[in-house]
């Protein structure tokens, strides 16, 4: 697992703590900063993702470049 599908998650959860709060008080900057936060988390995690599955297929093929 990768750090940024760690930060990733955390950045989503935070964004939509923001997004829940902001539709208890009616605050809709703060809204918006919960869709950009939880925006921000999907774009780490994805990124995570891909460099988990580069790194699969990089064993696979037997060209890790961490075994050197």
């Amino acid at each position: 697992m990768e750090k940024e599908q760690v930060t990733g998650k955390v950045d989503e959860v935070k964004g939509k703590t923001k997004q829940a709060i902001a539709g208890v008080s009616g605050n809709p900057k703060l809204h918006n900063e919960g869709v950009a936060e939880e925006a921000k988390g999907k774009v780490k995690q994805t990124y995570g993702d891909l460099k988990d599955t580069i790194k699969d297929a990089d064993r696979k093929a037997g060209t890790d470049v961490n075994d050197k």
